[in-house]
């Protein structure tokens, strides 16, 4: 008797993980899986589209400058702080190998206004509140619309952080 209690677990064990195993399986396919493939151009069809949307998301383009930039904020005469960013840009599509081109002159105009805005104190404190980063975006677009034209949209700001000295 004392050898057949285990066995007799064992038994009951299996049975109630195979139980549970049918129970709580996956679910069985459905008919909408069953159902076949559509196209892409069928479920748009069938799909109301959000108005504007679609033609706003074709028609702008996100291009990566390829290096961070890194600010430093002066106090004192001594660099108290180093603020890294990266950024990208909001374009018309297309314009990608001009701006890769001007990336270099662009880089240099994006800097300056980050050394305005560090001199001005604009990395001091709360650097990260948004009417801060809003006159920053602001300077670094009218510096991009300058060296692109009126095919940039707005400047990113992808990162943002700042390293005490």
């Amino acid at each position: 008797m004392g050898k057949l209690l285990p066995i007799a677990c064992l038994v009951a064990g299996l049975a109630a993980g195979v139980g549970a195993g049918v129970v709580l399986g996956p679910a069985k396919k459905t008919e909408v899986e069953n159902a076949p493939a559509t196209s892409e151009a069928d479920q748009s069809k069938s799909m109301p589209a959000k108005p504007g949307k679609e033609d706003k998301e074709i028609s702008q383009e996100y291009l990566k400058l390829t290096k961070q930039f890194v600010v430093p904020v002066v106090a004192e005469d001594e660099i108290s702080a180093l603020v890294t960013m990266s950024l990208s840009l909001e374009m018309r599509p297309g314009l990608a190998e001009a701006f890769y081109e001007l990336e270099p002159k662009l880089r240099d105009r994006f800097l300056q206004v980050m050394f305005d805005h560090a001199n001005s104190g604009g990395f001091d404190g709360a650097f990260t509140r948004s009417d801060n980063l809003a006159a920053l975006r602001k300077a670094l677009l009218e510096a991009a619309q300058k060296e692109l034209g009126q095919d940039v949209s707005n400047v990113l700001i992808m990162s943002v952080s700042r390293q005490d000295t």
